[in-house]
């Protein structure tokens, strides 16, 4: 069993990699911290707490983490994510509270008095993290992995060849990427491949639970973003969900270490992985990256986590 802490942005495909994390007997979830990203950090802190509260999980601690990205202004996800960052469907009010502490304490917190090392799992922004590693650099050796769900190789879903967490905080994303902690990196690349078909998003909707009522909508939701003609895409790609599914099964993935630089200062491509899959650089392996995925395992591992909830 994966002991981790989800740090995230709801955002619908959050909602997906929290759902498989709580379902999962492979995933023990410790806490749940929220980043400001899809939405306002108040915003995205309600949005985890409701959907634990669907879930019937109100025990796992939550904590917000900073308002902002380290430098920068804050870059929302509101064109693909809504108002409210989980449109499409009606959640539950959360019926409990979050922690009295700051996202990078609660992570401190856990990491000090856990007795095995943790793995870290970053859906949103890497703000959280890069704090953690700065403020606490005595707590890194408590620290398994960092799996994180950004960046692309030629790919871009916010620019041409930058993708939304990093090209929110590409300064917080290098910090993590040079901490020399070990990285797993889910880039647009694999992304692009987990995609849930329309007669599996069908499917979902027809197992008949609270939970599976909630993704279903937020599915066809999120799945308006996804201009058919410009993208090509078949169904719809869930992100964030291929890094808990990485970790339920490794082998469904195939992956190559390599290094990873983020770009910060470039006028049109600041937010850049530059992933030298070729060793051009002779710079040492920072990170596996994940490039290609068994998709229909992972429909598969959607929809069972969903049907989970009928027990």
């Amino acid at each position: 069993m994966e002991d981790i802490i989800l740090d995230c942005d709801p955002g619908h495909d959050d909602a997906i990699a929290l759902m498989i994390a709580v379902a999962s007997p492979y995933i023990n979830l410790l806490a749940v911290t929220t980043s400001a990203g899809n939405q306002k950090h108040s915003q995205t802190l309600r949005n985890a707490m409701s959907l634990l509260t669907l879930m019937k999980r109100q025990d796992i601690p939550v904590a917000s983490g900073n308002a902002k990205p380290l430098t920068r202004d804050l870059i929302s996800g509101v064109s693909m994510h809504g108002i409210t960052g989980l449109d499409g469907a009606t959640l539950p009010n959360p019926d409990f509270f979050s922690q009295g502490i700051p996202a990078t304490e609660l992570m401190a917190k856990i990491l000090t008095e856990h007795k095995q090392k943790v793995t870290l799992v970053v859906t949103g922004p890497c703000t959280n993290i890069a704090l953690l590693l700065s403020v606490h650099f005595e707590l890194r050796s408590a620290i398994k992995q960092i799996v994180i769900l950004g960046g692309g190789m030629g790919l871009g879903n916010w620019g041409p060849t930058t993708e939304f967490n990093i090209q929110v905080d590409p300064e917080a994303a290098k910090i993590v990427m040079e901490s020399g902690i070990p990285i797993v990196l889910a880039p647009l690349n694999v992304d692009f491949e987990a995609q849930l078909l329309p007669e599996e998003i069908e499917s979902i909707r027809k197992i008949g639970n609270p939970v599976a009522d909630v993704m279903a909508g937020l599915l066809d939701f999120y799945g308006m973003s996804f201009d058919h003609e410009r993208w090509n895409f078949k169904g719809v790609p869930l992100y964030d969900p291929c890094t808990v599914a990485w970790l339920i099964d490794p082998s469904r993935f195939e992956s190559k270490k390599c290094n990873v630089a983020v770009e910060t200062q470039g006028e049109l491509t600041a937010g850049e992985t530059v992933i030298d899959y070729y060793h051009i650089t002779n710079r040492k392996p920072n990170a596996n990256v994940l490039f290609h995925i068994d998709r229909k395992w992972f429909a598969d591992l959607v929809y069972n986590s969903i049907e989970f909830f009928n027990n």
